[in-house]
């Protein structure tokens, strides 16, 4: 198969996440050892989410975390530029479909050109997709032009252990068990050596907190999960 290169062809990193959408869920928890759960908790809690507020969910893939988002009783878009993501998410919500109230809903759509009005979400959020757009600042640009005066953000992605012998661990298993463990459940295992390549080449913690506040973000925090495995990554729009 063709394999995204880091250079983020849009199309190409669409198509690959169109391959592994099937299993994509299943696949996550395995390599995560289900850590992947506990990381969509600390993002929908860092998002202090309530009944009433708009959320964006963007790079949603199958919308398993705007599900959760829902349940809090947020309204929730759905956001991807993946259609087989969404289609998915669309069967798995219909299979299982939220209580009356709050809904999610799904819409194709590049993270460099949302197709919503200024200033009309309460929240936005983006959860290991940051790293797959080709432009970071423009994406978070983006984001802050979508969230109202007084909104947040929360960027849930992998980052840099802060500790030296558990990140030679981390990366390690990054480059050679990742692949392998993904051969025995992905539907399209390849993509996840563009997995392991886009986290070794993902910026650090500092970094990210500096392209935030270059995108108009204020106020701009991080904490580290996992060791800094994964880090969220907060910033607020003034009042």
């Amino acid at each position: 198969m063709s394999r995204a290169g880091l250079d983020k062809r849009p199309q190409e990193v669409a198509a690959m996440f169109d391959g592994v959408a099937g299993r994509y869920d299943l696949t996550n928890a395995v390599l995560s050892g289900g850590l992947d759960r506990t990381w969509r908790r600390a993002t929908a809690a860092a998002l202090d989410l309530r009944p009433g507020l708009r959320v964006l969910d963007l790079a949603a893939g199958t919308a398993t975390s705007s599900r959760a988002f829902a349940e809090a009783g947020a309204d929730v878009v759905a956001c991807d530029f993946s259609l087989g993501m969404l289609r998915a998410g669309q069967r798995r919500l219909a299979e299982k479909p939220l209580a009356t109230g709050p809904r999610v809903v799904l819409t194709a759509g590049d993270g460099l050109h949302l197709p919503f009005p200024d200033a009309v979400f309460d929240r936005t959020t983006i959860s290991f997709g940051l790293r797959n757009v080709a432009d970071t600042v423009r994406c978070l640009s983006e984001l802050r032009r979508v969230t109202r005066p007084g909104g947040s953000l929360v960027v849930c992605e992998f980052s840099r252990p802060v500790w030296g012998p558990w990140r030679t661990v981390y990366l390690e298993y990054l480059m050679r068990a990742l692949p392998k463990v993904a051969r025995t459940v992905s539907s399209s295992p390849d993509s996840y050596v563009y997995l392991a390549e886009s986290i070794r080449a993902w910026p650090a913690q500092a970094v990210l907190a500096d392209l935030l506040r270059e995108a108009g973000w204020s106020r701009v925090t991080w904490r580290n999960l996992t060791g800094g495995v994964v880090a969220l990554h907060r910033g607020h729009v003034p009042d």
